[in-house]
């Protein structure tokens, strides 16, 4: 019997119907959300990706900035734009497209932007929150992949989790997240990485399955084990001169054969990424709730739906 298929795009709509409600009452009180994104150069798969934000921060009412700066951008100049856009009160939420030219440091970059508009997630403040589970800011793919195991009724406390890859986007911050204590924590947690042994053998005890090397088919279906949860968050372009337009999206997970031992499953594409993109709102009309609940002594005045 075939998997489920875990529907990310049906996962994004009811998030973004969730955040427009909030982004009404949060207008309404006079605090409209507001993100920045910046882009630098002309990667058309960046391009894209920032494209599609602008288009999902219109259908939930979220005030989106969109700036695009040549390729040849100074990291001077960079910083500068950061810096006003620290300041820029409309502005709640500031998203640097990464990766960034050669000419820039990312590290210095992302530490630029102040912790409360990091709604990326990736400043070391946000990311020593989120270590101590303190709150902040969660990376915006970690919190998809929680969100799609909620989604599908997935027990994620108990359950033996295997995180392949352990980046500070994916892989290390979902870890954290999965063991800590409370909602979408608890688990047990392995992460395996390009040192790991006997791969295979440790993904066949478990319950959940996070692939997230970026290595294309690498999860075959006799290394997941019978109804396991696998959460497939690698995304290539493949050559494919059949396609119109010459190649094919694929995950790290063997789709067509694992779909047949595992439980529940998600497709690339179509899975990970619209909750990824609907997790950076969130984040974003989070901040601007904290911006407007300062102002008003702490309180808490547009809860969550």
């Amino acid at each position: 019997m075939s998997a489920r298929i875990i529907d990310g795009r049906a996962v994004a709509s009811e998030i973004r119907d969730s955040l427009a409600r909030k982004t009404a009452r949060l207008t309404a009180a006079g605090c409209r959300p507001g993100l920045a994104v910046v882009l630098v150069g002309d990667d058309p798969a960046s391009m894209s990706y920032v494209s599609a934000k602008d288009r999902d921060c219109r259908r939930t009412g979220i005030y989106s900035r969109d700036i695009r700066l040549p390729a040849d951008t100074g990291e001077s100049e960079l910083l500068e734009l950061i810096d006003d856009l620290n300041r820029d009160e409309r502005i709640h939420g500031i998203l640097v497209q990464l990766p960034l030219p050669d000419a820039a440091d990312e590290e210095r970059v992302i530490q630029r932007i102040a912790p409360g508009k990091d709604v990326d997630g990736f400043h070391p403040e946000n990311m020593g929150r989120l270590v101590l589970n303190l709150g902040g800011f969660v990376p915006c793919t970690p919190g998809a992949v929680i969100r799609l195991l909620e989604a599908d009724g997935t027990r994620i406390a108990g359950a033996d989790a295997v995180i392949v890859g352990r980046s500070r986007i994916v892989g290390a911050p979902l870890a954290n997240l999965m063991f800590r204590r409370g909602r979408g924590g608890n688990a047990t947690v392995t992460v395996a990485h390009t040192a790991t042994e006997n791969l295979a053998e440790k993904l066949r005890r478990a319950d959940i399955v996070i692939a997230a090397a970026g290595v294309p088919g690498m999860i075959k279906a006799d290394m997941i084990k019978r109804g396991a949860v696998v959460i497939d968050v690698g995304i290539s372009r493949l050559e494919d001169p059949r396609r119109p337009e010459g190649y094919r999206l694929a995950g790290d997970v063997d789709f067509e054969s694992v779909r047949e031992a595992a439980g529940a499953i998600t497709p690339v594409p179509g899975g990970v990424g619209p909750v990824t993109r609907a997790m950076l709102l969130w984040n974003t009309v989070e901040a601007a709730s904290r911006s407007l609940a300062q102002g008003a002594g702490g309180r808490t005045l547009c809860p969550a739906d």
